[in-house]
């Protein structure tokens, strides 16, 4: 493998990594955001108060 393959590699395998963790946080997002159930709700509800960002 020559220096161009192995940054391009390289480059591949960290957009694939950001592109996980995105999509990871974004449907725990939508899980904890869309709950039915009051528990899983108030979690992330609690949570979000916790880390200073209003919610209502």
């Amino acid at each position: 493998m020559n220096t161009t393959h192995q940054s391009a590699a390289k480059t591949s395998t960290g957009l694939l990594s950001i592109l996980f963790v995105a999509l990871v946080g974004v449907t725990v997002l939508f899980v904890a955001g869309h709950a039915q159930s009051a528990t899983l709700h108030d979690a992330a509800h609690d949570m979000r108060h916790a880390t200073g960002f209003p919610c209502h």
